[in-house]
């Protein structure tokens, strides 16, 4: 169990994002929960789908649940989970309501007695052969360790952290255009 720093965002801007990253992309967690403010949803919606790119074991917990109801806000748990394709919990940390669900969705996640399939974001046509072009390139060795989809789109945003982080947690090095590795 670790609890990474909060960001609202992976984009690995400060160290916070990339600790955050590198932890969920290289520390083989059994799962990660992203903890969502229920007030604030569409702002936190952004570091969900990020989560979702990476690892399909993500759990979101929709907390303040009990605050968003005192001031009419009613989050359908049921329709988002539907439409991430990942466990939803609403709970209120405060208090103490959800905690015993979340308890028991972590853990069926993690022995796999709860299968989660997180939607895929698509990018149009272009973007989207781009992917698997630069997907079809990246070597089995680094695969094992990081999804060939979320790496792809990275290396097209040209995000030099990723690059650096897989010579500091993998020991490899990037040799593109082939993504193939090289140990260090």
């Amino acid at each position: 169990s670790s609890d990474l720093p909060g960001t609202y965002t992976l984009l690995a801007a400060s160290a916070e994002e990339r600790l955050a990253r590198d932890f969920i992309c290289f520390g083989k967690p059994d799962a990660t929960i992203v903890i969502v403010d229920a007030m604030a949803l569409e702002r936190n919606l952004s570091l969900v789908l990020q989560v979702m790119e990476i690892t399909s074991k993500a759990i979101v917990c929709v907390n303040l649940i009990d605050e968003a109801h005192r001031k009419g806000v009613h989050v359908d748990t049921v329709a988002l989970e539907k439409h991430l394709g990942i466990p939803v919990v609403a709970t209120s940390a405060r208090n103490g309501t959800g905690i015993d669900t979340l308890l028991a969705v972590v853990a069926d996640v993690v022995s796999g007695r709860r299968a989660c399939q997180p939607r895929v974001a698509t990018y149009g046509e272009d973007l989207e052969r781009a992917i698997s072009d630069i997907e079809a390139q990246i070597d089995d060795r680094i695969a094992a360790h990081v999804n060939r989809r979320w790496l792809a789109l990275r290396l097209l945003e040209g995000d030099q952290t990723v690059i650096e982080a897989l010579s500091e947690h993998l020991g490899l090095h990037y040799l593109g255009p082939s993504i193939a590795p090289i140990s260090v």
